[in-house]
């Protein structure tokens, strides 16, 4: 009887596990189809002859991208927006989170039901208001503007988020270091940023994520070619569907992926922590 348990359990686990390789393998056919793109010489995405593998293999779609295009120029802006839109994003919202995790005040729940309520809504529905407000700054076609429309976004789900973190952390050890003598600056720093630490990163890196492939307030806001962002410029490089070369716009594609991959990768072992004890679990 116990064998019979102990088969059907090997049994049920085996195809569990198969499901999910089968799965793995259907998402990665469209990764897979654009990285053969980026190598096929024919400028083609489907034909009568299709092929999975290119009949024609080249790196000058890659060449293209990287010395014929200005694509290390959009990499610099984009680089540039990301960095200072996770700084001021974290900035902001690991101080006001802590805020609203340990510190009771009248308004409290008020506000963070209204922040809630802000950041259920589509960023996009508010993009004719943030141009109104934007212009008479002078902030249109600048990265200052973008990167204040970035870290307005980006600020109450890293706050959300962070707070769901700080919940979690006991409230006895900040008490006992306070009767050691402990400020409330280093407390925090000593104690609740190591243990926030897992939360931290993967907020930061959501909202690396967002800027990194933000497409909408990027073509909309940014005019010049100098100052495209990489999301903007590869859809420069098919803006008309006569003039794009779809194997470089799909090389372009797979160099752009390939920082935010090493990041993802890198604090890969932060990512359960920090989201199934921050604020977007369940």
């Amino acid at each position: 009887m116990k064998n019979r348990k102990k088969m059907r359990k090997r049994a049920g686990l085996a195809c569990l596990n198969l499901f999910f390789i089968v799965l793995c393998f259907v998402t990665l056919i469209p990764i897979l189809y654009a990285l053969s793109v980026s190598f096929n010489a024919q400028n083609s995405l489907l034909s009568s002859d299709f092929s999975f593998l290119p009949r024609q293999f080249t790196l000058d779609n890659y060449r293209e991208v990287l010395f014929g295009e200005d694509i290390l120029l959009w990499f610099g802006n984009t680089a540039l927006l990301a960095v200072s839109c996770v700084a001021i994003s974290l900035a902001v919202a690991i101080p006001a989170a802590y805020c609203f995790s340990r510190r009771r005040f009248p308004g409290r729940m008020a506000v963070i039901r209204a922040l809630v309520l802000l950041n259920s809504f589509p960023a996009v529905l508010s993009m004719f208001a943030v141009y109104r407000l934007l212009r008479p700054l002078g902030l249109v076609n600048s990265r200052a503007g973008l990167v204040l429309v970035y870290t307005g976004t980006m600020a109450v789900f890293s706050l959300w988020n962070l707070k769901g973190y700080f919940d979690t952390i006991p409230v006895e050890l900040e008490e006992a270091a306070k009767i050691d003598g402990a400020s409330t600056f280093r407390l925090v720093r000593l104690i609740v940023l190591p243990l926030a630490k897992p939360s931290i990163i993967v907020t930061g890196l959501m909202v690396l994520i967002y800027v990194w492939n933000e497409y909408i307030y990027a073509t909309t806001f940014m005019t010049g070619e100098d100052k495209y962002t990489l999301a903007a410029g590869l859809y420069s490089l098919q803006a008309t569907e006569m003039s794009g070369s779809w194997p470089v716009f799909a090389a372009a594609s797979i160099v752009v992926s390939l920082p935010v991959l090493v990041i993802f990768f890198l604090c890969q072992r932060h990512m359960v922590s920090g989201l199934t004890a921050g604020g977007v679990k369940g």
